[in-house]
């Protein structure tokens, strides 16, 4: 449809001009004393027209000579932009492709380009950048550690622009990664402090720096970015829930004294104190730590064990639901604050075992118990009974122990003899 309008007017406008010029009868008269020229008025248009047309074109030829240099700077501008563009297509596909070599070699022309080129080009610096960090990547990956922290300095020195600097951020990425690759995890978390808040708060920087913090032994700083790995959903529920637990007792196992394990069970959170595997940790850290500082004083030393069994409470709580490993590390550690134990605490065990009467760890939770009450006979009896069908080599050879030593106060000495034998062979 626009054609056939263009079609019509382009007729009109060819009817209308041959109206004109047939009857046209004026005359145009050019004085130029003493001359005189008379000109119909159709080639006095005509000759207008042809004046008009040579004066524009003669104005077109003479831009587009002087126009010439700036093309020719502009064409050859192109030509290096060009080449810079395909050699960090082809550099980056090489180094994808495991051919280290060629990729730093046609990274390092690119950056050659890009220092030519300038600022004649856009995006040059966001281009000379990545050139600098695909050359280290390939110098990282052929060993050439020169090369890797020269073009890193200057993959950082570069003057970014305010929307490129994600850039600098992968430059810090990398360089973290690189620094995880040598061990070296103090170099790789000082690559993560230089990153900006929310940079540091993403998948893949918590990542690193949980590998790094693990590495340097850091585990406190782990278990913090563990957490937030599981808040960001960075890893499974499983996965997150073993690895929180195992930091957990880490940082716990951090502690050199009781004010560090206390201020370290306060740092967890509710969920993590309520792990058998942590609070079974704690609680037996805190004993032996108590028991190993020679000027502990006797209620000293009673306030720690209350302390560790107040630990164990929420684990004691659900010790049903609790697998056999769990069950055997809560009975463990309970029994190594019998020496102190309550009467409060008692009732419950008595209570436990009452409830589950045919589970052997709970039986022999209550003879140690009655042994450190001193009741003998009932210490015996609930002993031999949990002896068939405890399964823990570790409680069978406490038990045997226990039923040693009773049987040397009775002055039965096959009996103790027999035990200290069975006991050993465990």
């Amino acid at each position: 449809m626009r054609a056939a309008l263009w079609l019509l007017a382009i007729f009109a406008a060819a009817v209308g001009l041959a109206l004109f010029a047939t009857q046209s009868s004026g005359t145009v008269t050019l004085f130029w004393p003493p001359h005189r020229v008379d000109l119909s008025v159709n080639l006095a248009l005509i000759l207008l027209f042809a004046m008009f047309a040579a004066f524009y074109t003669a104005l077109r030829a003479i831009s587009t000579l002087l126009e010439l240099p700036k093309r020719a700077k502009a064409w050859r501008a192109q030509q290096r932009e060009r080449a810079m563009h395909a050699a960090l297509r082809d550099s980056l596909g090489h180094l994808l492709a495991g051919r280290f070599s060629r990729a730093r070699k046609l990274a390092l022309m690119c950056v050659d380009y890009a220092q030519v080129a300038q600022a004649s080009t856009p995006h040059t610096l966001e281009t000379r950048t990545l050139a600098h960090l695909i050359t280290a990547e390939a110098a990282q990956s052929l060993q050439d550690t020169a090369l890797r922290d020269a073009q890193l300095k200057a993959a950082l020195a570069s003057d970014l622009p305010r929307d490129a600097l994600y850039l600098r951020e992968a430059v810090l990425l990398r360089a973290a990664r690189w620094s995880l690759d040598e061990r070296d995890a103090s170099s790789a978390l000082s690559r993560l402090s230089q990153m900006p808040l929310g940079a540091q708060r993403r998948t893949l920087s918590l990542r690193i720096k949980l590998r790094a913090a693990r590495l340097g032994a850091q585990q406190s700083t782990a278990l913090e970015t563990a957490r937030l790995l599981a808040k960001h959903g960075g890893f499974s529920s499983a996965a997150a829930h073993s690895l929180v637990r195992t930091l957990a007792v880490a940082t716990l196992g951090e502690a050199h004294d009781i004010e560090q394990l206390q201020r370290a069970w306060a740092s967890l959170a509710d969920a993590e104190r309520s792990l058998p595997e942590v609070a079974t940790h704690a609680a037996k850290r805190l004993v032996n730590l108590s028991a190993a500082n020679t000027s502990t004083h006797s209620a000293e030393r009673l306030a720690h064990h209350a302390t560790a069994r107040l630990w164990l409470q929420p684990v004691w709580q659900q010790y049903p639901q609790l697998t056999d490993l769990q069950q055997e590390r809560v009975v463990s550690a309970l029994e190594s604050t019998l020496e102190t134990i309550d009467t409060t605490w008692l009732a419950q065990m008595e209570e436990a075992q009452r409830t589950y009467p045919r589970d052997a760890r709970l039986q022999y939770l209550a003879g140690m118990a009655c042994m450190q009450r001193s009741l003998w006979g009932k210490a015996q009896q609930m002993l031999s009974a949990a002896m068939n069908d405890l399964h823990s080599p570790e409680l069978q050879r406490r038990a045997w122990r226990a039923l040693a030593i009773l049987a040397e106060q009775r002055g039965d000495a096959d009996a103790a003899l027999t035990a200290w034998k069975s006991a050993a062979q465990v």
